[in-house]
């Protein structure tokens, strides 16, 4: 085995022994000692750092954090509590072997959280009335920043999606409304819209009126009513039609329109706890319906009744989507 290989599958001696400090640090409100003890264990080798990269990829960045704040790292585990000990481990050990093979995990940015003006954890909807009067509502797993002052009206997407409603600003001169991502700046020209982070790319929705999108490298475009676009820094990837049906998210609905089983799917693990994995023989079965992102079990039922699919539960956090 040649080191690379090494280390993209640590030994499962030490995913177990990474499973056990997931635990240690989630649920037993760890002192300075065992922190101290953590870092010993991570620092011995390559392939300890790797074992918990893994953990961190699967679970959530948490890596050097002062004390106060890793107890609450990791929260997307809570349901964990329930179980046995033993058992828990199992599980865990079982999620960080299984992780790499195209398993949909909902992720959770720690840092993002804790360091944000308003935060959602996973499933969480959301909704704040600015000092304005313009609403927002955060979607699941969301974090953002809100700073007004006499020049403009700011918000800072830090990950996640939020949707905007903007109300006339009650200063004069008018201030312009930005929601600031990492790949540049959007501006509502009097409107309804909506922003997510996407890795290295941002996705803006207009459902009124207008926006304008100013990647950081490159050149502004305008979005009006009923569109959509994706950039990055360097500017506007591509463009596509929108309907209001995308912002349903708000009331609690994913609306899927022909859309593949796999990327309804990984929608719907934005919103769920654990693992939630679909076979490739099922991936590109058609979707079309709408599915309640409260009760996300609910909605994996009504998959299963409505195309020729299984869905199997090794606990509430694995579960697998397969041919029936």
């Amino acid at each position: 085995m040649s080191r690379g290989e090494a280390r993209a599958a640590p030994a499962a001696r030490l995913l177990e022994e990474a499973a056990e400090w997931v635990m240690t640090l989630r649920f037993d409100a760890p002192g300075e000692a065992q922190w101290q003890a953590f870092e010993r264990w991570r620092g011995q080798s390559d392939a300890h750092r790797e074992a918990w990269a893994r953990a961190e990829r699967v679970f959530g960045t948490f890596d050097a954090v002062p004390t106060e704040l890793g107890r609450q790292a990791l929260h997307g585990l809570e349901g964990l509590k329930g179980l046995s000990r033993r058992r828990a481990l199992r599980l865990l050990s079982a999620l960080l072997m299984a992780a790499p093979a195209g398993w949909l995990v909902a992720r959770s940015a720690p840092w993002d959280s804790w360091m944000a003006d308003a935060s959602t954890t996973t499933g969480e909807r959301k909704a704040l009335t600015l000092a304005d009067g313009s609403q927002v509502v955060l979607n699941t797993v969301s974090a953002l920043d809100v700073h007004f002052d006499a020049t403009a009206r700011r918000l800072r997407l830090r990950t996640g999606e939020v949707l905007v409603t903007t109300h006339a600003d009650p200063l004069a001169p008018r201030r312009p409304f930005l929601v600031a991502a990492q790949q540049g700046v959007v501006e509502a020209l009097g409107t309804r819209f909506s922003v997510r982070q996407l890795g290295e790319q941002c996705q803006v929705a207009v459902f009124e009126h207008q926006v304008e999108i100013r990647p950081h490298a490159g050149a502004a475009m305008r979005l009006s009513a009923g569109q959509q676009a994706w950039f990055d820094a360097r500017g506007v990837l591509r463009s596509a039609p929108v309907d209001d049906s995308a912002a349903l998210w708000e009331q609690g609905m994913l609306v899927a329109r022909d859309q593949p089983l796999a990327e309804v799917l990984a929608e719907l693990a934005r919103y769920r706890h654990g693992l939630l994995r679909c076979d490739p023989e099922v991936a590109g079965l058609r979707v079309s319906g709408a599915l309640s992102v409260v009760d996300t079990d609910q909605a994996l039922n009504a998959l299963e009744l409505t195309l020729p699919v299984r869905v199997s539960r090794l606990s509430r956090y694995w579960v697998t989507v397969s041919a029936r």
